[in-house]
């Protein structure tokens, strides 16, 4: 995986050998920053994950591409993994100023209109998600903060893009080669990463990350077993035989069975953890759980994450017979150890 890196901001890779020029774009979140990729190829260039729409980001891409000599009109397609918005964001906005075709599974579009709206139609997130934590245990000095934290997401999805569908049975051609999409969930419903099997050669998003351990998130009205479907994401990822895996997030990398199987002990340790949580107490609300696995030392972006994240792993054991939930006479549910 040979390279070589500009020093400019933003920061700009070469992996000539694989095909790709990742472009490194600025988060305000402790990620720092999402790798987003470009493939040139007869059919155009494509862009996959292009990152939040920001003041920062869309002059880092202004910049990039008056670096690499790239037109407006030369950009083909836009590529998406996933629905988050530091992958999502500026989909809209560069298919405005290239006319490019915005693809991302079904599923994950769905999963857009759920989170951010789309076209006339309002997210109600801001009030679902806040109402969900609050039948979980959350208290009201972290709710009250949750409807201006997801509101301020809009921004940075906006405009959306007019999409165009992608499903696991039918190869992208991108950069002269075939890639073939695999459709996860579990970090996020409809995840796509792309496959190049001649090459060995994997583009993850977020499904696989080095050093970082995909959030896992139960999010009302969406999938009821998000940790479930991660896990058997992850082993039917774990077949492919990968030599140069490209992530969402930090740096490419080779240990691509070793990290799965990483990821995997990492999430059986945890539901692991907190069973044993269960058994010691009466019964736990979720976010009594999430404290206790994460602390409250956290910003509300994180805190975000860290309640839906312990949700997961509490509805999948719930699934395995493990654990029950149990509403109370309060109207706030609680866990318990099945065997209680």
């Amino acid at each position: 995986m040979g390279h070589e890196m500009s020093e400019r901001r933003p920061a700009i890779s070469h992996f000539d050998d694989d095909g790709l020029v990742q472009v490194k774009i600025t988060l305000a979140s402790p990620l720092r920053w999402v790798n987003s990729y470009l493939l040139r190829g007869e059919e155009g260039i494509t862009l996959i994950d292009p990152g939040p729409r920001t003041k920062i980001s869309e002059q880092e891409w202004n910049d990039a591409l008056t670096s690499l000599g790239i037109r407006p009109e030369d950009i083909s397609s836009i590529v998406l993994t996933h629905h988050h918005p530091d992958h999502y964001g500026l989909a809209g906005w560069f298919q405005e100023h290239t006319g490019a075709k915005v693809w991302m599974s079904e599923r994950a579009h769905q999963e857009a209109g759920l989170m951010w709206g789309g076209g006339s139609r309002a997210s109600s997130m801001n009030e679902k998600m806040p109402a969900f934590f609050a039948l979980h245990g959350m208290p009201e000095t972290w709710l009250r903060q949750m409807p201006e934290h997801l509101n301020s997401f809009i921004a940075q999805v906006s405009p959306q893009p007019q999409v165009s569908y992608i499903s696991e049975d039918m190869p992208m051609r991108m950069g002269n080669r075939v890639w073939l999409p695999f459709q996860t969930a579990g970090h996020a419903p409809g995840h796509l990463s792309f496959y190049h099997p001649d090459s060995g050669v994997m583009i993850c998003g977020d499904a696989v990350l080095p050093q970082i351990s995909p959030n896992v998130s139960l999010v009302p009205g969406s999938d009821a077993e998000p940790l479930r479907q991660f896990l058997e994401g992850l082993r039917r990822l774990r077949e492919l035989h990968v030599r140069a895996a490209y992530p969402g997030h930090r740096h490419p990398f080779t240990h691509y069975r070793e990290r799965i199987d990483a990821l995997l002990l990492h999430h059986e340790e945890r539901l692991t953890a907190i069973a044993g949580m269960l058994s010691a107490a009466d019964s736990l609300t979720a976010f009594e759980v999430c404290i206790a696995l994460f602390g409250d030392k956290l910003g509300i972006h994180q805190m975000r994450f860290a309640m839906c994240e312990a949700l997961a792993h509490l509805a999948e054991l719930a699934r395995q017979g493990r654990a029950e939930q149990r509403a109370t006479e309060a109207g706030v549910y609680r866990f318990a150890a099945a065997d209680r």
